[in-house]
């Protein structure tokens, strides 16, 4: 059983176990001591998000990097996606991201990249969980010179900025293209808007006033509306939504209609197809994505392979098959030919080019795929079920998913990163994929 690692490295409310100060020291000191078996002077990358903790977890981890003679390089406020690049290249062993993602405020999260930019496997993990709980480090104190340093990179977002500008084509700009920028009050405040405003778009921004508290607060790619409502308003070209740590991405079109990650990744994979830069004519992507996603790419000649959910397995599958493209429903898009994580601005500009290239709005773009009715039932509990040992409810979901057939299927699952058992029902009908939704979220609350 896991300690402290979900699907998305360490979660939970800020100065409540386990995402307290005496943990997050613990875990410094402890990815210290997992990337000293190399040579030389060693550093890790400590970036994070606008939370207010975030200052108090970024103390505690580098004091604990440091207490194990490994060098730290804070960033500041950074996207995720920012900090794996920072990370490789700078040559660093090693980066941690302060971010809770897309989950409110009072909670923050660890997440930790190897030198490579890559998250770190369930394995090594749990190597952390080991040397924290087992006591391996506790005589282990390096003294005087041997003692690690901490610096600030007051470039690191400029880089970042270069970095995602020469990912567009050299050939096009965004000049005349007017674009609807929420940063959901989130790492990418400071990023996104030069990016995007350099490249010749006209950009009117939301959620770029970060005051600690507001990170993701009805607006970002959680909260798409306001987006979407901007545009129609304004009468820009597109809609862009990122999460409050920039490695998600939900857009509209200039009719203000939410366009999610299934439709994004089937616009990008039949662009890379066409490019013939879709490795083995493959996409990846998780369990929740649309049974349209899947059609859509067998029209197109290709097929798709499903995950568990999470993009971190997203990217494994794509490691260890060779394939080149992948993501996840709620946003996570891996472009792994440019960068080794889900990333926002990333796939925004990918978009945006294919938009510029073929002289086509959203809109139309959005037609590659027709999704099938799907409903999805967050039901928070207060405290763990095991709803496989849960027979009523197994034998509903097996009745239910006979009913269905081959046109529909039920996923139920616990998030990795909050106390809630998601429902996801898909169907030809949503008033009878909704009805059988709500039965199983009333009996899962009942329990």
């Amino acid at each position: 059983m896991r300690k402290l690692f979900g699907t998305d490295g360490i979660r939970g409310v800020a100065n409540i176990y386990p995402m307290t100060t005496e943990i997050a020291m613990q875990v410094g000191r402890a990815i210290a001591f997992i990337v000293k078996n190399r040579n030389g002077r060693h550093r890790i990358v400590i970036g994070k998000d606008t939370r207010q903790s975030g200052y108090m977890i970024e103390n505690a981890l580098a004091a604990g990097i440091c207490s194990m003679g490994v060098d730290v390089l804070l960033v500041g406020p950074l996207p995720t996606p920012g900090i794996a690049f920072i990370t490789t290249s700078m040559r660093a062993d090693a980066g941690v991201v302060i971010s809770a993602s897309h989950n409110p405020f009072q909670d923050n999260g660890i997440k930790i990249f190897s030198h490579d930019g890559f998250k770190l496997p369930d394995a090594l993990e749990a190597d952390i969980e080991d040397l924290i709980f087992s006591q391996k480090m506790a005589a282990l104190r390096p003294v005087a010179e041997e003692v690690g340093r901490a610096k600030r990179i007051d470039d690191a977002k400029g880089r970042y900025i270069v970095f995602l500008k020469n990912i567009f084509p050299k050939k096009q700009k965004l000049d005349g293209m007017h674009i609807v920028l929420d940063c959901a009050n989130g790492a990418t405040y400071g990023v996104a808007p030069h990016v995007f405003e350099e490249l010749g778009a006209k950009v009117t921004t939301l959620g770029v006033n970060p005051d600690g508290k507001n990170i993701n607060h009805l607006c970002g790619a959680l909260h798409p509306e306001l987006m979407a409502a901007k545009v129609k308003e304004t009468g820009a070209d597109i809609g862009l939504a990122l999460d409050g740590d920039g490695d998600r991405l939900i857009v509209c079109d200039e009719k203000g209609k939410v366009v999610d990650g299934d439709h994004i990744m089937a616009i990008c994979a039949k662009d890379l197809m066409k490019k013939r830069k879709l490795r083995k004519k493959t996409l990846v992507t998780t369990v929740m994505s649309n049974l349209g996603l899947e059609v859509a790419m067998k029209k197109m000649g290709g097929k798709m392979v499903r995950t568990q959910v999470g993009d971190r397995y997203v990217v494994e599958e794509m490691r260890q098959k060779g394939y080149s493209f992948g993501g996840e429903q709620s946003g996570h898009l891996v472009f792994l030919d440019h960068i080794t994580t889900g990333d926002g601005n990333l796939a925004a500009l990918c978009l945006l080019a294919i938009m510029q290239k073929r002289n086509k709005p959203m809109s139309e773009l959005a037609r590659v795929m027709e999704s099938y009715p799907q409903v999805l039932n967050n039901v928070r509990t207060s405290k763990p079920i095991d709803l496989a040992n849960f027979i009523d409810f197994q034998e509903t979901v097996k009745k239910m998913e006979k009913k269905l057939g081959k046109s529909g299927r039920i996923l139920v699952r616990a998030s990795g990163t909050e106390p809630v058992i998601r429902v996801m029902i898909e169907g030809e009908k949503r008033e009878t994929i909704q009805a059988m939704a709500d039965e199983l979220g009333d009996m899962i609350s009942k329990a």
